[in-house]
């Protein structure tokens, strides 16, 4: 009995994503497709948030977040050793970084 219930429900939820799939429009990949893709209606009237992950990196900019394990870490990036060999002293640490690290331009208004 317990069997051929489980069966029973696999089929039936099964058959219903057959008949979700089927009801859903088609896009191509490209942007006039996509662009005819309905907004959800509550997506006008919410606010979305965007995390920016901003660090002492951002200083040279001229890797990610992963910049100090690029330079000093056991697989260093030849591109990234170069670039700070020739623009940083041979003493420079990644703390020297700290007192360049300013938001002059930051504006929490801009839009």
């Amino acid at each position: 009995m317990c069997h051929s219930m489980v069966k029973l429900v696999f089929i039936l939820l099964f058959s219903c994503s057959l008949l979700q799939t089927s009801e859903q429009q088609r896009y191509t990949p490209n942007w006039e497709s996509l662009d005819t893709r309905p907004l959800p209606k509550w997506y006008d009237e919410s606010k979305i948030g965007i995390f920016i992950h901003w660090g002492l990196y951002s200083v040279p900019a001229m890797s990610s977040e992963w910049m100090w394990w690029n330079w000093k870490g056991t697989d260093p990036s030849p591109t990234l050793v170069d670039y700070m060999n020739k623009n940083y002293p041979p003493d420079w640490t990644y703390a020297n970084f700290g007192p360049q690290f300013r938001a002059d331009l930051y504006s929490e208004n801009y839009s």
